[in-house]
């Protein structure tokens, strides 16, 4: 199957070293900024209800590959941190 985009083969050497220089040139900020921008064209197009179904189909494949006792450790780690006391600011 032919790659009918432009530009160099993704993850090749060519594609990682223009990463590398969109880095360079606009800094990580520029990431983060587009990440943030794309994100909020999705809630707009397709609404807050796509994130909960999304999230949903991830969870349930997460629990197909790791079985539930996976998100039995994770709450475990979570309560653990959660229960953590924290340093007064005296």
């Amino acid at each position: 199957m032919a790659n009918n985009k432009r530009g160099p083969e993704p993850g090749s050497q060519k594609a990682k070293h223009g990463g590398q220089a969109v880095r360079e040139k606009y800094g990580p900020e520029f990431y983060s900024k587009i990440g943030k921008k794309g994100g909020e064209t999705v809630k707009e197009k397709r609404g807050p209800q796509f994130y909960a179904e999304i999230g949903k189909k991830g969870g349930e494949s997460t629990k197909r590959q790791q079985g539930s006792e996976f998100y039995s450790k994770i709450g475990k780690k979570g309560g653990e941190r959660g229960r953590a006391v924290p340093e007064s600011k005296e």
